[in-house]
């Protein structure tokens, strides 16, 4: 956790409505110790100044009037002691008496703004960060992860997220308590002005992400999935806003890290300083913490126009290659063709190729058939996050099972090409997220060549609609078709080629680079 923290955020206008009286009160403190030494103390300091008559003035008359409110809302009790205006009551009686007495006044009115105050910091609520009544619409609305707060967006197509301090929150922090990694019913927040934080609460200073995650962060597809809304935040401030912490929760549960693809994707975006996983591990007592600023994100994605998601990826893209020290592409070879780089991308184990010696020949020869086409072949998990980055610049045709390596498609230049393969059964079983690298190949500018489906595969006992299929089916191994495998090939391989030619034409013409020196988004 941060050294540099505070107690107090210097903004007065975020501040309780007590604050101005408070400081005021303590110049005037300050003014009648040192009267003693030096009785010419200026008279904007003084206690008898036109401003402290102008405060009590105002005051007095507040309270009197709560106290006649009260009054007639009361006249059958006589209780009044142990009514919430108990305390006007007694202040008015007192003013209405002594306010003729300097000291007695400041000292009636610094004990009544420290009684509000102490009330005020008693009056935090926490409440839980997973709210069980809406588990059955966890992902809606205002979900079950805070749903005692809603969300803004600021344009259509723009991202949904909560700031705090703002004027939706009244000027108030957003404060947590708990580290529980297992039930988020344990965990809690609560909101809470900058100068009556809850007792033994802990301020964080700087910008705190604070993010909801319904899958996980270590997979790449989910974990990028919620990042992207804050890095889509970020673009829209001019990149200015760079985080001094993340605060991880799945379903309200506290996670302390990322996995390592997504903690240098972030590394890349933000700066060594804006990857630093809050643990709380250096909080004592049960205070919790509050957040000087604080941006929510709980929808991951969602609500974002593919617009908005374009520009956040050429964002990624961008720094990623320059974290990486990647440069600009060769263009023309020079004799009328063109550089072609063809990918194929291996998993290991679930969904991967029963064959991958055979798919990566069936490939290997079609890409020799074109001039200037360069095939390689990769395994994922053997490679640094740089070394992704890297062969996904160098590839125009990325080759892979479905699985969350593809996710590194988003890495190539825009226009490139994806085909992907599935096992048998996953057309009728899998539902929507099959298609998700189909939606990241149209946000990130990508052209998704279709998808081969393997009709063979592992014996099913039930009928082959049947749901209960799909737990054999979902991590089978995929076979291959060299006939289907090389006409597809050949087909993609041209549409590549007679684009980048086109392109290059292009750009010749209106003496451009063809890609891009810098990015357009500086830290």
């Amino acid at each position: 956790m941060n050294n540099d923290m505070a107690v107090e955020v210097g903004d007065d206008h975020l501040k309780s409505p007590y604050s101005k009286i408070i400081k005021h009160l303590n110049r005037s403190s300050s003014s009648n110790s040192s009267s003693s030494s030096n009785i010419t103390t200026s008279s904007a300091l003084s206690p008898l100044s036109p401003k402290i008559y102008t405060y009590i003035t105002v005051t007095c008359a507040i309270v009197i009037l709560l106290f006649q409110i009260q009054a007639l809302n009361n006249s059958d009790d006589h209780s009044s002691s142990s009514s919430p205006f108990s305390l006007f009551h007694q202040w008015s009686n007192i003013m209405s008496t002594n306010c003729s007495h300097d000291e007695e006044r400041h000292h009636l009115m610094t004990n009544t703004i420290n009684s509000m105050t102490a009330k005020l910091r008693e009056a935090v609520t926490f409440l839980p960060l997973k709210d069980l009544r809406y588990s059955n619409t966890a992902l809606q609305g205002h979900t079950w992860f805070m749903s005692s707060t809603y969300d803004k967006q600021d344009d259509e197509g723009s991202v949904q997220y909560q700031h705090f301090p703002s004027k939706a929150s009244n000027g108030r922090l957003l404060c947590l308590k708990g580290q529980d990694t297992h039930d988020g019913v344990w965990n809690s927040y609560a909101l809470a002005w900058p100068d009556t934080l809850p007792h033994n609460a802990t301020l964080l200073k700087g910008l705190t992400f604070v993010s909801y995650n319904h899958y996980n962060y270590e997979n790449i597809w989910h974990g990028l999935s919620a990042v992207m809304p804050f890095v889509a935040w970020h673009v829209k401030g001019a990149c200015r806003a760079v985080p001094a912490r993340w605060v991880l929760y799945h379903w309200g549960e506290a996670r302390r890290g990322m996995g390592v693809w997504l903690g240098e994707l972030m590394r890349a975006t933000f700066g060594e300083g804006g990857v630093g996983i809050e643990t709380f591990g250096g909080v004592e007592g049960d205070g919790g913490v509050c957040l000087e600023e604080a941006v929510v994100m709980r929808h991951n994605e969602g609500g974002m126009s593919r617009v908005r998601r374009e520009e956040v990826y050429d964002v990624l893209r961008c720094r990623a290659r320059e974290y990486c020290g990647v440069g600009v592409r060769g263009g023309d070879r020079g004799n009328g063709g063109v550089n072609i780089g063809m990918s194929l991308l291996m998993r290991s184990g679930a969904r991967s190729f029963s064959n991958g010696t055979a798919v990566a020949g069936v490939f290997q020869r079609e890409c020799l058939k074109v001039a200037g086409c360069r095939f390689r072949v990769a395994h994922s998990n053997n490679l640094s996050f740089c070394e992704q980055v890297r062969l996904m610049s160098e590839t125009d045709i990325l080759i892979s099972p479905h699985g969350a390596q593809l996710t590194n498609m988003f890495f190539m230049d825009k226009n490139s090409s994806v085909m992907e393969f599935f096992p048998k059964g996953w057309l009728k079983l899998a539902g929507v997220g099959q298609y998700v690298f189909q939606w990241i190949a149209s946000w990130s500018g990508m052209r998704h060549q279709g998808a081969w489906r393997d009709p063979n595969g592992d014996p099913c006992p039930y009928p082959e609609d049947d749901r209960r299929c799909f737990n054999i089916y979902k991590g089978g191994l995929i076979g291959h078709n060299e006939t289907q495998f090389a006409e597809w090939a050949q087909m993609v391989l041209n549409e590549v080629k007679i684009n980048k030619i086109n392109l290059e034409k292009d750009m010749k013409k209106q003496q451009q680079p063809i890609e891009s020196k810098g990015c357009t988004c500086k830290l």
